[in-house]
């Protein structure tokens, strides 16, 4: 692949032909949904060999894709009025503790009541390194991840920021709890990582392609409990709680890693177990059905301050409900 600034150009490979042009151009560009491709392609920015043509074209081996991918359209920001809290600040960045089901920045669906609307009501100087809509952002989390998130008061601190990410010198520790338990207490997952080749709007681990995404855990307990559902035999189930490490920032990265070792976070919609979130003793299921989102919880962020060169070490407690499921876990022993 060749690629300029809003344009991409690609060769299509043996492997791909016969393909349908929307189909194949999920797969080179796997940042791109089949449902954005083929809105590209029915805008004109798509071309094969440098005609337009239509999504269902089949594709040759050799025949180049051209994407020019036009500039977003910003949406206006307006600073609200929302609570925050904060858990440090200075006059360089400030870190917040995000609660869950609010999603970190405008987009189609939230344009109000997100956490840069807030930190524009809230913070006459944030950073403009992250684009119009994302002002202040060193980086994020899923809207129904819940803790702690770096914001960049100046553009020169976001981008060493950015760059102590990149390069693996901030520690960011999750707190998790997932159905089952590893079977070793620690371990790293290293897989490949990319867009889910049927459901364009999720994640997957991947044989080949895509990008490296590595994830350290740790067992921090286990839990094991018994039940009789009406008019059945006794049950036993079991979860753990761990503390995942992040070593690189793939969308969706714990959630799918745990999926993907049999450990599905609890009460996650998207990548979990929807028969054993709603089944076990009727305070287990209340206290699942509370979670807004995921049991999974940004706990911990370790860096050195871009300016002052301080090792930092911030916390953030988890919300309410995942304290409440976690205590209930803990307790509810066989």
């Amino acid at each position: 692949m060749t690629s300029t600034p809003g344009k991409r150009t690609y060769s299509v490979p043996a492997q791909l032909a016969g393909e349908r042009l929307d189909a194949c151009v999920a797969v080179l560009a796997e940042d791109l949904s089949r449902t954005l491709v083929k809105r590209l392609i029915d805008q004109g920015h798509l071309t094969l060999d440098g005609q337009a043509s239509k999504p269902a074209a089949t594709v040759a081996a050799g025949q180049t894709v051209e994407i020019t991918i036009p500039a977003p359209q910003p949406l206006p920001l307006e600073a609200q009025d929302l609570p925050l809290d904060i858990v440090y600040e200075d006059d360089y960045l400030l870190a917040v503790n995000k609660p869950p089901a609010m999603a970190v920045h405008p987009g189609p669906g939230h344009e109000r009541n997100t956490l840069v609307n807030a930190l524009s009501g809230y913070c006459n100087s944030l950073s403009t390194a992250g684009g119009q809509v994302r002002p202040g952002l060193v980086h994020r989390l899923d809207r129904d991840t819940s803790g702690l998130l770096l914001v960049a008061k100046a553009d020169q601190v976001h981008r060493r920021l950015s760059a102590a990410i990149e390069q693996r010198e901030v520690k960011r520790t999750y707190q998790v709890l997932v159905w089952e338990a590893p079977a070793e207490a620690r371990g790293r997952i290293t897989t490949r990582f990319g867009r889910h080749p049927q459901h364009r709007t999720l994640m997957s681990v991947l044989e080949a392609g895509g990008r490296q995404a590595v994830t350290d855990y740790q067992l921090e307990e286990q839990y094991r409990w018994s039940w009789t559902p009406p008019n059945a035999r006794p049950r036993t189930r079991r979860a753990s709680y761990l503390l995942c490490s992040l070593q690189t920032g793939r969308t969706h990265q714990i959630r799918v890693h745990m999926a993907h070792l049999g450990l599905p976070v609890i009460g996650d919609a998207d990548y979990g177990d929807a028969q054993r979130d709603g089944a076990g003793p009727e305070d287990l299921n209340r206290l699942v059905a509370a979670l807004t989102g995921q049991a999974l919880h940004a706990a911990q962020l370790a860096f050195t301050h871009p300016v002052t060169g301080e090792q930092m070490q911030l916390r953030a407690s988890p919300p309410s409900a995942f304290a409440d499921l976690h205590t209930w876990l803990r307790d509810y022993q066989v």
